[in-house]
């Protein structure tokens, strides 16, 4: 169903354009939390193993973890999206999933939010976890700050980044359990 506020000025339900369309820069900014929480979950890894071969290959599965979770939310989630294919998704997976995925003809986008977001939970979790660990085992004022850094990015500045800017301002923010209270 088309309402005003999914149209601009003078388009028609044939001719749908979403109300705002989104900049790369726009996509970039909302995007940065998530980037920096994959960032930090990656030193903090390296650094925690010292700097070993095991070190890096942790913070490289980590970080390939990040980028798998969100190609996960694109491939398996976005399909769903009203704004699938369009630049009015804030941080553009709409766009990038309608070129791996093709678009699911039913509203479920709550549903399969709901169903696939627990794919990607463990990436703000696994870090802590190991990051006390760490801090435990050496009493490092470093790992103590890296961990503080984390924890301030992934659960402070992502959410709240998410919360006013992108899915704040996400034309699916509706449908979103994210975002509806209740």
């Amino acid at each position: 169903m088309m309402t005003e506020n999914n149209l601009e000025r003078g388009a028609t339900c044939n001719q749908y354009r979403p109300a705002r369309e989104y900049t790369h820069f726009q996509e970039l900014v909302d995007n940065l939390p998530y980037l920096l929480m994959g960032l930090c979950g990656g030193v903090l890894f390296l650094a925690g193993f010292g700097l070993s071969p095991l070190g890096w290959l942790v913070a490289a599965s980590y970080l390939a973890y990040c980028a798998a979770g969100a190609l996960w939310i694109i491939v398996f989630v976005c399909p769903h999206c009203q704004h699938y294919g369009t630049r009015a998704c804030p941080c553009g997976y709409g766009q990038l999933s309608a070129k791996l995925a093709p678009k699911c003809q039913e509203n479920r986008f709550a549903r399969q939010f709901r169903k696939h977001i627990p794919v990607i939970v463990p990436l703000w979790v696994i870090p802590v976890i190991a990051g006390i660990a760490f801090y435990i085992r050496y009493r490092s004022q470093g790992m103590l700050v890296l961990l503080i850094v984390f924890v301030i990015d992934a659960f402070v500045l992502l959410p709240l980044v998410s919360r006013l800017y992108g899915c704040g301002h996400c034309p699916q923010k509706t449908d979103c359990p994210w975002m509806v209270k209740g």
